[in-house]
């Protein structure tokens, strides 16, 4: 399995760390494109460096290199997460503006009809922002903002965080077994 891994500049940049954690974990190869900004963020956000970051994946790739092996639909790929997705990216994937890797990436899985998934972090959201998504979802791509459930009752952000990223991987059919999944009362 190839998964190909954006992480953007919004705030959340561990989701996109631990993502790619999880699928190293799970032996699945990874294809890494940060945007610029993701790059401070990682940095600032997380104690992570930027080269422990690109040591997680299997292939990294410059956010300015439209000629990268997945900016085209015949590089084979089960799919692409975008952990976070600040909303620029989301703006220009559901315009088709593919002025960036990340963008074209993610434009290249839809129009192939593979799985899109965007981690989009903001809050509040304007109708602008929701007319995207919603556009977003009608080209087959899924919206799944990291939204903390409780029921596993997370005593850390970790916790939290690997709840969001397992509901991402569950998205392919990945288990990394990232949290106690709900059994009932």
């Amino acid at each position: 399995m190839k998964i190909v891994v954006g992480i953007s500049g919004a705030s959340g940049a561990i989701y996109g760390v631990r993502l790619l954690e999880a699928l190293r974990s799970v032996n699945v190869e990874s294809h890494l494109v940060l945007s610029e900004t993701a790059t401070k963020t990682i940095e600032y956000e997380t104690e992570y460096s930027i080269n422990e970051v690109i040591e997680l994946a299997t292939e990294v790739y410059d956010n300015t290199n439209l000629g990268a092996a997945i900016s085209s639909g015949s590089f084979k790929v089960d799919g692409m997460v975008i952990a976070p997705c600040s909303i620029k990216t989301l703006s220009g994937i559901a315009n088709s503006y593919n002025n960036e890797l990340i963008t074209r990436a993610a434009d290249v899985n839809i129009k192939e009809r593979r799985k899109l998934v965007l981690m989009v972090r903001e809050t509040p959201l304007h109708l602008g922002h929701l007319n995207h998504m919603t556009m977003i979802t009608q080209m087959g791509g899924v919206i799944l903002p990291p939204v903390p459930s409780f029921y596993h009752l997370p005593t850390t952000i970790n916790e939290i965080v690997n709840q969001s990223v397992q509901k991402a991987l569950d998205q392919f059919g990945i288990e990394a077994k990232l949290f106690q999944r709900w059994s009932g009362m």
